[in-house]
């Protein structure tokens, strides 16, 4: 029978609770143990690249100690836990700092979202897939710079002119058939005017894949993918502007494949350095507010509902030894 989570409320008090793992307190928080391993993983690969030793002293330091404060679900008037406390490095690689950014930046997408229906009640969602051959990893700076070239002569066409806002984001994965290629792509939500849709402005696959084509002056790319996307369906949140919103707002780089070929890693780590994934314009230009990150924007990514907070603070910190939280009452803060 699987176990429910501890009521915080009848938590024990004896020094036997200082090894609870935080799951056992609140199963909706079990993401922090896989994220947190894995940067673990990603902090050893650093570690043994001396140019990369101060990334994983900061990673090191990621989200160690975890202090949440108890609200009140106002359903079912269960006791549970939200984050209030933590520190972050915000290495762009970090899986836990990816997995928080990816939520902060979808909250803020949803925050506007009322806003832009009512300036735009009629205007559409397209969901677009830019791809080009892949590379060696040692090529990738080189790459991704000529596709930021290539986007830039894109949204300056005609037939991109009546697109009323985007967001543009960079994710770079391994190749699995060719160890040491990598796979660069672009995602991009395009909101456009409804006129678009079986009108003069419409524009079909093939043509975006020419449009591609010339735009990178490059004729071998074989695909891309464009998608109109349906409205938010409350009924099943996996599908449409939801499914495109997580999709173009998620992680640069799967944790899977930093971990699983940690040489590719180093080298695609190497070739990224201080280079922009993420682009935005139009009515879009600063919904994401992409300068603005701080501990306070990452804790409340995922749950940006004011709640009261009495000041008290349960500690849950990362033990590498078993790769989860537990427990930690010495780092427990009493109420205001």
């Amino acid at each position: 029978m699987e176990q429910k989570p501890l009521c915080v409320n009848s938590t024990p008090s004896s020094d036997n609770s200082k090894d609870i793992p935080l799951t056992d307190y609140s199963a909706r928080d079990k993401p922090w143990d896989e994220h947190r391993s894995q940067a673990q993983d990603v902090m050893m690969i650093y570690d043994r690249a001396e140019q990369f030793e101060r990334y994983a002293e900061r990673i090191s330091h990621c989200s160690g100690v975890l202090r949440f404060g108890q609200v009140i679900d106002q359903e079912t008037g269960e006791i549970g836990l939200k984050l209030r406390e933590a520190q972050f490095c915000r290495v762009r690689n970090c899986p836990v700092c990816q997995w928080r950014r990816s939520l902060m930046w979808q909250a803020r997408f949803y925050q506007a979202l009322p806003r832009l229906e009512q300036e735009h009640p009629k205007a559409r969602w397209i969901f677009l897939t830019l791809t080009v051959p892949n590379c060696p990893v040692e090529e990738l700076r080189a790459t991704l710079q000529e596709m930021g070239r290539g986007w830039q002569r894109l949204i300056k066409r005609k037939e991109f002119k009546p697109v009323l806002g985007f967001i543009r984001t960079t994710e770079v994965t391994a190749e699995k058939k060719r160890p040491g290629y990598a796979h660069p792509h672009f995602h991009a939500l395009l909101l456009v005017p409804s006129s678009w849709f079986g009108g003069d402005y419409y524009v079909t696959h093939a043509q975006w894949l020419e449009l591609w084509r010339s735009c990178m002056r490059d004729d071998s790319i074989m695909s891309v993918d464009v998608r109109a996307v349906k409205s938010l369906n409350k009924d099943d949140p996996k599908t449409g502007l939801q499914r495109a919103a997580a999709e173009t707002l998620k992680y640069s780089v799967k944790p899977d494949d930093m971990i699983n070929n940690p040489d590719w890693f180093l080298a695609m780590t190497e070739q990224v350095h201080k280079l922009r994934f993420m682009a935005t314009g139009g009515v879009l230009k600063d919904v994401l507010r992409q300068d603005d990150e701080t501990d306070q924007d990452l804790i409340v990514a995922d749950d940006v509902a004011e709640q009261p907070d009495d000041g008290a603070r349960l500690a849950f910190s990362y033990r590498p030894s078993d790769r989860r939280y537990r427990r930690f009452a010495r780092g427990d803060k009493v109420a205001d």
